[in-house]
């Protein structure tokens, strides 16, 4: 019995033992096979990150301007990527000391880190202390891993795990530094050390390093612009730590901790949101990806110069002003405009509004752009398509080109007056007046031009013909669909500011329109090209037809509808045409120099009469002398030339051939100077009698040419009555 009894008793010991141990076994294996588990799940989750996300930093991509300098950035985050190699050791040194001193020595995770703050945030009976390493940061700023939560940051760890077995240490540490926010808008370390300091991150000493390494935790709340003493606190513990570390030397230390926290920041190139940067983007969209442009880095350099961009705006809001202030100017005033509480511009602006755009002539390059007043109320661009306008009279230059191309002379007797119902082909009884209300008897043509006389217009586009004057709109890309009518030859279509100003720069292009464009290059993060503009130059008119309408567009400035410049202080030479629409709804001024082309557009958003008799001469004018006034500090102007040898001759008015002894006696030849390719090949057969003799090409021709008026008007004085 006793052996039984002790047989049972061992038993029961035996089985106690196994149910002792054997429990805490299968908790070991449960714990184990869930820690696996939870290891395999969120090392497989892990594995669903692209590792080239973490290379990949958005950096705004900056606007140069025409002489190389930074101009604005696009929007994006604000950071420029640097080196290791280009960030000072200090900096290096402070950092891994604040945020992670065995960061050469863990594969991503810090277990001793964790553990030491697991145990203070226990006895402190707080969770304030973290132990994210340098790799974990790095993770979670640079992938969607989630919220703070115990599962993001167990994915946080794998992944972190992923990255060191993918980036090398020295990678890794420069990705982090370049990523990092250290408030005020600023991401990376060299554009902190510039906002901050006014210096690059190479060139920082140790308080400077130390405060940068205080500001990581809370970048906002520890700014020096902001927060200086408590940016001093944060520094002050970093170089405790390093002293810690030894890392520095207590002397050091302490010498450093004397530095006041006096930040010099330098102001970084701005994200400028006007006109031209409207342009710049619009331009960029169709060159480059979305990716490509949200990636940042790129290098846009672009046309622009400042200094004309800035004259421009300020040229228009003082002469939109000007005009807002007299007493025939009956609408609202930009002064008394109140934007919507919502924030959004009204859609089509109540006061009045106007655009610039200022073109290279050499190379087709946007100098400035303006389009509006206030980008801020109003974003709409009225520089740029959509915002087409009616161009009136400022069409004309080109249908009298066309005419000379055909024949045509600048002193053939045309008539000034009323157009008779049917005398206009296909125009049934369409009778356009002259802006003034009256007419005068025959003419020049060419003073159909300088003075701006419609039915002398609509009779030049009646010889130059109205396929003609249609293909060259085309020709000129002014607008896309033209009507087909002869209304066409005062202007009777819409088009942008921009096309048209360039359609203007054929003509001290000799004839060659040269394509309008903003961006000159783009180079990628590696500052390798990966667009150049084009440079696309085409013929467009008859380069000695477009060089006699550029004479009669000197007068325009001198004696014709826009003498007033010379009153603004205009003094240099130039050519150029008003434009007005009917009702005086839209006023135009475009002209140049041998530099730059310059258009002008007033009016408002929902067209309505500006002024009464608000000319393209009293409105746009002043704004476009003041432009080019300034602009001719960077762009000197020089006499306009021909581009092809000029001849004397002796012309008949009404046959548009060479003079005779009969045009002489009936007083219709007159003198004139001629590229030689236009001078008549015959003489006369409308007047009869011996040939006039004429010179041969012009010696000294700027001073001879610039007597033309005086010469060609004398010789019509016979024809007209006078002596």
């Amino acid at each position: 019995m006793k052996l039984f009894a002790r047989l049972r008793s061992r038993n029961k010991k035996s089985g106690n033992r196994l149910f002792r141990y054997g429990w805490k076994v299968a908790l070991f294996v449960v714990v184990a096979a869930s820690g696996l588990a939870v290891f395999l799940f969120y090392g497989a989750w892990a594995q669903t990150f692209d590792m080239k996300k973490v290379d990949e930093m958005p950096e705004r991509n900056t606007v140069f301007d025409v002489d190389g300098k930074i101009y604005s950035r696009l929007a994006g985050a604000n950071r420029l990527k640097v080196s290791l190699n280009q960030v000072s050791p200090l900096f290096i040194a402070a950092v891994l000391t604040r945020e992670d001193a065995r960061f050469y020595e863990h594969k991503g995770i810090d277990w001793k880190g964790i553990l030491r703050a697991l145990v203070h945030d226990i006895m402190s009976g707080s969770a304030k202390e973290g132990a994210s390493s340098i790799t974990q940061q790095l993770a979670r700023n640079s992938l969607p891993l989630g919220g703070r939560t115990i599962s993001r940051k167990l994915l946080e760890a794998m992944v972190a795990l992923r990255i060191e077995h993918q980036f090398t240490k020295q990678q890794i540490l420069e990705l982090y530094v370049n990523r990092i926010y250290f408030g005020t808008g600023c991401y990376g370390v060299e554009t902190a050390s510039q906002a901050y300091f006014g210096k690059s991150a190479s060139k920082l000493n140790l308080p400077e390093a130390a405060l940068l390494a205080g500001l990581i935790r809370s970048p906002n709340r520890f700014s020096p612009l902001k927060n200086p003493e408590g940016a001093k606190t944060q520094r002050n513990a970093v170089l405790n730590r390093m002293v810690t570390l030894k890392k520095l030397s207590s002397a050091e230390a302490e010498e450093a901790k004397r530095a006041k926290i006096t930040p010099h920041p330098k102001r970084l190139p701005f994200i400028q949101e006007n006109y031209a940067m409207d342009a710049v983007q619009r331009d960029l969209n169709p060159l480059l990806t979305q990716d490509q442009i949200d990636n940042g880095g790129l290098s846009i350099y672009t046309t622009l110069d400042p200094a004309v961009q800035n004259a421009t705006q300020q040229a228009l809001e003082t002469q939109l002003t000007k005009i807002e202030h007299q007493s025939n100017f009956h609408h609202p005033l930009k002064a008394s405009y109140q934007p919507p509480e919502s924030g959004e511009g009204d859609s089509s602006m109540p006061y009045l509004e106007g655009a610039v755009v200022v073109i290279d002539n050499a190379s087709g390059g946007i100098r400035a752009l303006v389009g509006g007043r206030d980008y801020a109320q109003s974003k709409f661009n009225r520089a740029l398509a959509p915002a087409n306008r009616q161009v009136g009279s400022a069409f004309k230059p080109f249908v009298y080109t066309i005419a000379f191309t055909h024949g045509l002379l600048p002193g053939a007797a045309i008539s000034d007056g009323p157009i008779q119902p049917g005398e206009i082909e296909g125009a049934g009884n369409w009778s356009p007046g002259n802006s003034d209300g009256r007419y005068g008897g025959i003419l020049p043509c060419s003073y159909g031009l300088v003075h701006s006389r419609n039915t002398m217009s609509v009779r030049v586009g009646q010889f130059a013909g109205l396929d003609s004057v249609q293909k060259v709109v085309n020709t000129l890309a002014l607008a896309q669909t033209v009507p087909h009518g002869p209304a066409i030859y005062i202007g009777s279509f819409e088009t942008d500011l921009k096309d048209l100003t360039a359609a203007y720069s054929v003509f001290p292009n000799a004839g060659v329109r040269k394509q309008a464009y903003v961006i000159e290059r783009i180079d990628d993060q590696q500052h390798k090209p990966i667009y150049r503009a084009a440079h696309i130059s085409v013929p467009a008119l008859d380069a000695s037809a477009a060089w006699m309408t550029s004479e009669l567009m000197e007068d325009v400035l001198t004696s014709g509808t826009a003498a007033s410049a010379r009153s603004l202080g205009f003094k240099l030479p130039a050519a150029g045409k008003t434009g007005t629409t009917n009702d005086y709804k839209d006023a135009w001024f475009l002209g140049y120099t041998n530099t730059l082309t310059c258009g002008v557009w007033v009016g408002f958003d929902q067209p309505t009469t500006i002024i009464p008799h608000g000319y393209g001469a009293a409105l746009a004018l002043p704004v476009w002398t003041q432009v080019m006034n300034k602009a001719a500090e960077h762009y000197p102007a020089q006499p306009l030339q021909p581009t092809m040898p000029i001849q004397h001759a002796i012309v008949c008015s009404i046959s548009n051939q060479l003079a005779t002894t009969g045009c002489q006696a009936a007083g219709s030849a007159y003198e004139i100077d001629l590229p030689a390719d236009k001078v008549p090949a015959v003489a006369c057969q409308v007047h009869g009698g011996e040939q006039s003799p004429f010179a041969q090409q012009l010696q000294g021709l700027p001073q001879k040419a610039a007597t033309f008026p005086g010469r060609f008007f004398r010789s019509f004085r016979k024809l007209f009555g006078g002596r």
